[in-house]
């Protein structure tokens, strides 16, 4: 018993540092195609995990000369606001399109006017497929495509295009692409340390299903004769052989071939075995299978507000719950005045532990705490559900549902694509320094503070996240009709009324949780 107590006092230490993210490990993308939604939106997300930049900008839409050249760049994640040229440097040059579209410039570029959604999932794939000399990250053709393609397919063959002539230069990486129509799961590869060029394949979410990405490819067998469904480059099997990542037998399947070393060589980790299994738990779903499918039919319609649940997830109350064996024995009372002994869940226990936490508890108790990578994560930069509804018009259909920090803990504000501005909090990046003016830190003071005694704190910080969501979202009911009565040219001032008024109530609110948690900790808890 005394182990155990004392196990519960460790996880009280102070404030704890963010846990290291394994880069294999980072980002989640759910996908809800618009005949599985709750309202016939199609909807795509994003967790940008990791050390990312968290200012953000609208690029306005221009107009450009020809002859004009579009600078690729490389080192745009990691900088402390728009202007910040630090690390940044110039990959080459591509022609300049006649007209560019606005987009919304997070660290990986996310929404653009027309509705068109790109979220991101890295899966890292072999080593020798990597050419460092490519021109392309996934995060510049993630913006050149938001600048001049309106719909997912025409995003597809711009990025297949740009790579073929100009290379790609990263990593494995899967992006989300989601139009007001449907939504794409596309899988990119380079094909060579010094080979200019790329493997790809894209396939489609059916309408009625749901997909999730979390950092391992997905897509099975490649599906050429039903390109409604299914697009890839030609080269895919023979960059394959070439690196001998499969030996020419049988039916080529593409996660099998360029699966990261991942242990029990699946297509899948405990996000989308979590994922799909919560949307559709009448298919009884395996964590033990090889492979999960593609995509699912959910068993009732999604809503963007379950999404955004999903990405809270944290496997509370099952098997893959961390804080289920940080216990306490406390003393209780029966109603006729007799004692007893429950053993409960520390009130300190919760499921982010970084990794020198983990460790302690497991030296003192071996066994106590198995690691297992939650759907939301300490170490999030920010994250976004989108919404795209082409029964509106484009600037109020596209809704993009940000937060900053802990998906878990956070709540989230709404961004049009039809917004011209900012909150001016948004133009700053907190990850450098502490910066009270950063619209991170808005969050993040109130969030660290929480976690250390969560279960005393984690029902009024979901309480005011689960308010203000209802509040953002009953909302819509009263803007989209005043919009329509309103003058096209007063549209962007309103939009933009909307998402201050809801960043400012949601500053309001965690500044109010911070200081209640200063008070309840302030004496030693």
């Amino acid at each position: 018993m005394k182990k155990r107590l004392l196990l519960a006092l460790l996880v009280a230490l102070p404030l704890a540092a963010l846990a290291q993210a394994n880069p294999k490990e980072s980002c989640t993308s759910i996908m809800v195609g618009k005949r599985a939604s709750a309202d016939g939106s199609v909807i795509t997300s994003h967790t940008c995990d990791g050390r990312y930049r968290t200012w953000l900008s609208i690029e306005p839409a221009a107009t450009h000369q020809n002859g004009d050249r579009h600078t690729v760049h490389r080192g745009t994640m990691h900088t402390a606001f728009r202007a910040d040229t630090t690390g940044i440097r110039v990959a080459g040059t591509i022609p300049e399109a006649g007209h560019t579209y606005a987009y919304l410039n997070t660290a990986y570029p996310s929404l653009n006017e027309y509705q068109l959604a790109i979220g991101e999932t890295t899966f890292g794939g072999p080593d020798t497929l990597r050419n460092p000399d490519g021109m392309f990250t996934i995060e510049e053709l993630q913006r050149v495509a938001l600048q001049r393609c309106t719909s997912a397919r025409q995003a597809i063959q711009l990025i297949a295009d740009l790579i073929r002539q100009y290379g790609y230069g990263d990593g494995g990486e899967c992006i989300t692409i989601a139009d007001k129509k449907e939504v794409w799961q596309m899988e990119i590869l380079g094909c060579g340390k010094r080979e200019t060029g790329g493997i790809w394949a894209a396939q489609r979410i059916p309408d009625g299903h749901v997909g999730v990405s979390a950092n391992i490819p997905r897509i099975g067998k490649l599906q050429r004769s039903n390109p409604d469904y299914f697009l890839c480059s030609d080269n895919i099997e023979a960059v394959a052989r070439k690196y001998k990542l499969w030996d020419g037998r049988g039916e080529f399947v593409f996660w099998r071939a360029f699966c990261p070393d991942y242990a029990g060589g699946k297509n899948f980790r405990e996000r989308e075995w979590f994922i799909l299994s919560s949307l559709a738990p009448s298919l009884g779903l395996r964590r033990d299978a090889d492979e999960l499918p593609f995509s699912v039919v959910p068993d009732k319609k999604v809503s963007a507000q379950e999404v955004m649940a999903l990405l809270r997830s944290t496997y509370e109350g099952t098997e893959l719950d961390m804080t289920r064996n940080v216990q306490m024995v406390v003393d209780r009372k029966r109603d006729d005045g007799s004692k007893y002994k429950d053993t409960i869940v520390s009130p300190m226990a919760n499921p982010w532990l970084n990794g020198t936490m983990q460790k302690t508890l497991n030296h003192i108790a071996p066994g106590t705490i198995d690691f297992v990578r939650t759907v939301s994560v300490a170490w999030c930069s920010y994250s976004w559900v989108a919404q795209l509804r082409d029964w509106l018009p484009d600037q109020v259909g596209g809704v993009l549902w940000l937060s900053f920090d802990n998906p878990g803990q956070s709540p989230r504000i709404p961004v049009f694509c039809g917004n011209t501005r900012l909150p001016n909090a948004f133009a700053l990046c907190g990850q450098k320094k502490y910066d009270p003016n950063a619209a991170l830190w808005d969050f993040r003071r109130a969030n660290k503070l929480a976690t250390v005694g969560w279960q005393r704190t984690k029902k009024s910080m979901l309480d005011e996240v689960l308010r203000l969501e209802k509040e953002a979202f009953e909302g819509l009911n009263t803007l989209e009709p005043t919009l329509k009565n309103s003058p096209n040219d007063r549209w962007a001032e309103l939009l933009n009324d909307y998402t201050y008024r809801h960043y400012d109530n949601a500053a309001h609110a965690w500044q109010q949780l911070e200081a209640q948690y200063w008070h309840l900790f302030g004496t030693g808890f």
